[in-house]
């Protein structure tokens, strides 16, 4: 077999020994470490994607060598290695992008532990990917809640430590719940495993014994990894988190984290439940339902507030709404719709929030919306990257959130019960992303009041000396919003053969 095979492994212990790594070295070195493991990673996860591309098969990595039920696995297919590129070029973006303004928002001293908070997330979003054993992803999950509260709370003021705490009472229930449910599940089958985990749990079906400890168990995770994720009623830390932490903790912890969660629930429902018995729960039904109200809410949310930052965060919790929907449809277009707008809100928040930091800096730091008149000529880029992101969420053609809405709508189709609720959801949804994403872009254009112009200050550019790493970085994320909206067929068919091997 070849050596390519232990990449997915490597990936996963060069993120966590960079992390252990950078503990003891000052901020310098750490970012160092960091991007050069970020590169790495990126490298050895596009082999495994062009490896199980190229077989067409997924492959398992015995830890150890010791097999089931004794041993620890790593499964890598097409849409494993997929996700692993894509998150892994997210992380590497939002770090570069924020650079400049880690250095002023986090004091000398702790500027390593934010890139020792980077490798851990890195690690455990690359480890919840690639698990084939339900306790590690547990154990990943956990390590991913503790990072996250620690990027939060970084910037040390009353704010994000309130944020912080917040986000772990919540998580940590949504934890609670996921380990009980493995637990009730270890009971009944007596594997951790997921294939073997599987076995049994046909065998549960066929026979039609502990049917209701399974429908506990299948409820128990889905609560627990939904609460986790943000899922709508449980979104309220969502606002404070992202809206407080830093631009670059920010842009990596609404556009990754929170899909990490959703991409290990996908991954049990296939590989553990099976799809079809999921569905018979009418579990998913419940999803369908919670999606659709944090559609609306969650826009609800936003046309509120004042502050850029925390309108573009309670979008999220719309955006969540979306791919919470996509999964309770219960048919393969919609779960291939909920993994592409997992894609699509990857690429576009990230824009989003690292864009509307730029145009803050631009007018000297003042956050609300009337200080961001004008904000769109004095960083230019900034401005075109939010104008992009705005148009996407929006559902403008030819970008990543026009094709989403559209696989959403086409899935609908496909499930007559539901359709009249989603395209009604969608629509709803769509006019008030238009309200609040529309009235800020307007405002960022906006021409100058009478004597503004004359100051002679107006259309000024603002230069920091990140803006060229910033505008880069812009660039790829406005044409990997392109990519996805133009090159959907290619990427929905690479989705489809990574489901198939689920």
């Amino acid at each position: 077999m070849s050596f390519i095979v232990n990449f997915p492994f490597f990936t996963i212990i060069l993120a966590m020994f960079s992390g252990i790594v950078s503990s003891v070295l000052d901020g310098k070195w750490a970012k160092r470490v960091c991007i050069t493991m970020l590169s790495i990673v990126l490298i050895l996860s596009s082999c495994v994607l062009f490896y199980t591309l190229k077989t067409g098969e997924s492959f398992t990595y015995m830890m150890g060598h010791f097999p089931a039920p004794w041993g620890n696995e790593i499964r890598a297919g097409i849409l494993e290695g997929f996700m692993a590129v894509f998150f892994t070029l997210i992380m590497i973006l939002s770090v570069l992008s924020g650079l400049g303004r880690i250095h002023s928002d986090v004091e000398p001293t702790k500027i390593n532990m934010f890139f020792v908070l980077t490798d851990m997330l890195m690690s455990s979003l690359l480890a919840m990917i690639y698990t084939n054993d339900l306790f590690t992803g547990y154990v990943f999950v956990e390590i991913n809640t503790i990072a996250t509260c620690g990027m939060i709370m970084i910037r040390q003021s009353g704010h994000r430590i309130v944020a912080a705490i917040r986000y772990f009472v919540l998580s940590q229930i949504g934890s609670g719940l996921f380990l009980i449910g493995i637990s009730l599940l270890y009971d009944i089958t007596g594997q951790l495993l997921m294939v073997p985990a599987r076995e049994q749990v046909e065998q549960i079906i066929a026979t039609g014994s502990y049917m209701i400890p399974f429908l506990l168990v299948v409820g128990l995770i889905s609560i627990g990894l939904g609460i986790k994720s943000g899922l709508y009623p449980f979104h309220s830390w969502i606002p404070d988190t992202y809206g407080y932490a830093t631009p670059a903790a920010s842009a990596i912890l609404s556009s990754l984290v929170s899909k990490g969660y959703i991409i290990l629930l996908i991954k049990i429902y296939f590989r553990v439940f099976g799809f079809k018995n999921v569905l018979n729960t009418h579990i998913p039904d419940i999803l369908f339902g919670f999606g659709i109200i944090a559609m609306i809410m969650g826009s609800v949310d936003a046309i509120r507030q004042k502050d850029a930052r925390r309108m573009i965060a309670c979008s999220s919790v719309a955006q969540i709404g979306y791919i919470y929907m996509g999964i309770g449809l219960g048919t393969s277009e919609g779960m291939v719709a909920a993994i592409f707008h997992i894609l699509t809100h990857a690429a576009t928040k990230s824009m989003l929030f690292l864009s509307v930091a730029s145009l803050y800096e631009a007018v000297g730091g003042k956050t609300d919306f009337y200080s961001l008149r004008g904000a769109g000529y004095k960083n230019k880029m900034a401005g075109v990257a939010f104008l992009i992101g705005s148009l996407s969420m929006v559902g403008f053609p030819m970008l990543s959130g026009f094709v989403s809405k559209a696989f959403f709508a086409s899935a609908a189709l496909e499930s007559p019960g539901k359709m009249i609720f989603t395209l009604g959801a969608l629509v709803i949804s769509t006019t008030l992303n238009a309200v609040y994403f529309l009235r800020l872009v307007v405002n960022i254009y906006a021409l100058p009041q009478k004597g503004e112009a004359q100051r002679g200050h107006f259309f000024l550019e603002q230069r920091s000396p990140y803006t060229r790493t910033n505008s880069v970085v812009s660039i790829f994320l406005i044409a990997l919003n392109l990519f996805l909206g133009m090159f959907s067929p290619q990427v929905v068919n690479v989705i489809e053969r990574g489901l198939a091997m689920f």
